[in-house]
């Protein structure tokens, strides 16, 4: 396993997927599981006990956690946004949602920046307590999620896997950036 919770504060490039790691809805000979997943597994997130993985060809950059400027009026789960980039990043903390208890974070903690796979699109930094590495366990081994999850961690889980230290809640990247729908644009200008 690949660590990077060692990687600098100041931002850690991940390496690209692999060769064949696409991200597609259709199965196919290029080895994806038709869920829109790729079986290059995924960078592992520490939220409270439980781990969570977002698919490797969905993560941009995983970094420390820049400044982040609160939004009066959001969800408990919209930190705020960020400068990431020279772009506004809206920054989510998924604790609440997937029934985590929402503790102040540590200096491990770390912002996973996801996109849609389009360049120039939608993004955001998920937060997570830590992250301890990546995870390269079969895709095709998913398998679907706990029928206990609450209905949000329910939306926003596609399956899980396991490792030999337990399962691994696979979040599904576009229900992560559809929580943008959920946001009252009235009240921030949109």
């Amino acid at each position: 396993m690949t660590t990077v919770d060692d990687a600098p504060a100041s931002g850690a490039l991940l390496p690209a997927p692999r060769a064949g790691a696409v991200s597609t809805d259709a199965p196919g000979a290029d080895g994806a599981t038709g869920l829109g997943l790729a079986p290059a597994g995924g960078v592992l997130l520490r939220l409270g006990h439980s781990r969570f993985s977002l698919p490797m060809a969905d993560v941009a950059e995983v970094t420390g956690l820049p400044r982040i400027t609160r939004l009066p009026g959001s969800p408990p789960w919209l930190l705020g946004v960020a400068n990431w980039r020279g772009r506004m990043l809206p920054v989510l903390d998924l604790r609440s949602l997937v029934g985590v208890p929402v503790t102040p974070l540590a200096t491990s903690a770390r912002l996973v920046v996801v996109a849609d796979g389009f360049p120039g699109h939608l993004t955001a930094g998920v937060v997570a307590e830590s992250v301890p590495g990546v995870n390269d366990v079969d895709l095709d081994l998913l398998t679907a999620p706990p029928a206990t999850l609450p209905p949000d961690a329910a939306r926003l889980v596609v399956g899980q896997v396991s490792d030999a230290r337990g399962p691994i809640a696979v979040l599904d990247v576009a229900a992560v950036l559809a929580l943008r729908e959920r946001v009252d644009r009235r009240r921030h200008g949109g």
